[in-house]
């Protein structure tokens, strides 16, 4: 659901402005659906349905360039397979730059296979897939994307699931002058979500609905052409993954993943990228 045009280049972080709110109606626009995305609850709670005619999706008013980004979802609950729930920021233009999740649905009492990747100037082939350790579908858990000039964490319910570091040093593009939305959609992929796409969207269980709670933002707001970053900053501006959170990732790696474009040989006959050699 991008839009093809570039987003100029970030100048100096300056001022303050700091984006932090919970109230869907001030923070986001429905984008598509067709009325089927809808805002509750004094912009409390918002839910994105599907069905065989369409999908929905938002994307927040403000542009970033850096920050904390958390959100509360629950996703599809019983027989989601074909469906795909998205979580993402994204910058414009055919280099874009992109920093995903994506809840691959399945059939009902089987796992959700988490997706993700990062997008640099246009080219992806990051991925990383996992489980979850607890059902996603049952009540709102918080996913977290936390992204700074050295490296960007991903979060689920405080746990890191994957690091991508700042390796420019090694000649490796690394998302920093783009500005990015961030955006969330429910659609049909059963051509591919569900193992490989042999197991279709059940269209007599829909309308499929995701639910989203607590959007906050703690970032670097792009406005006028200048990024504007919070005074307190520092609670994410320079964070890395302390030693339990080390361990906490390696626990996530051994137990969860599924799948890693590191070790994928088939994609890299050639031999690995290089960001491959360090240990995560």
């Amino acid at each position: 659901m991008r839009k093809l045009s570039l987003v100029p280049q970030a100048s100096l972080l300056t001022t303050l402005i700091v984006a932090a709110s919970a109230n869907f109606l001030a923070d986001v626009d429905l984008t598509w659906g067709s009325g089927r995305g809808k805002i509750l609850e004094n912009g409390n709670l918002l839910q994105l349905s599907l069905d065989k005619a369409s999908g929905s999706g938002f994307q927040s008013k403000q542009e970033y360039l850096f920050g904390r980004i958390d959100m509360r979802m629950k996703l599809v609950p019983g027989n989601s397979a074909g469906t795909v729930t998205t979580l993402y920021l994204s910058s414009q233009g055919p280099t874009h730059d992109e920093i995903d999740y994506e809840f691959l649905g399945n059939i009902s009492g089987q796992p959700y296979t988490l997706h993700t990747n990062i997008y640099t100037q246009g080219k992806g082939n990051k991925e990383q897939q996992f489980r979850l350790w607890f059902d996603p579908r049952l009540d709102f858990h918080t996913y977290s994307i936390l992204w700074n000039p050295q490296q960007i964490l991903f979060y689920v319910d405080g746990t890191p699931v994957r690091v991508f570091r700042n390796m420019e040093g090694m000649g490796l593009p690394y998302p920093k002058n783009q500005a990015m939305r961030l955006y969330s959609s429910l659609w049909n992929a059963d051509d591919w979500a569900t193992m490989g796409g042999r197991v279709k969207t059940d269209w007599s269980q829909a309308p499929f609905v995701a639910s989203y709670r607590g959007f906050s933002a703690n970032a670097c707001v792009w406005a006028g052409g200048r990024s504007s970053c919070p005074a307190a900053k520092g609670t994410w501006w320079a964070q890395s993954l302390d030693s339990p959170g080390a361990q906490k990732l390696k626990w996530v790696r051994q137990n969860y993943m599924i799948y890693d474009y590191c070790t994928d040989s088939k994609r890299f006959p050639q031999g690995f990228p290089p960001e491959c050699s360090l240990s995560t």
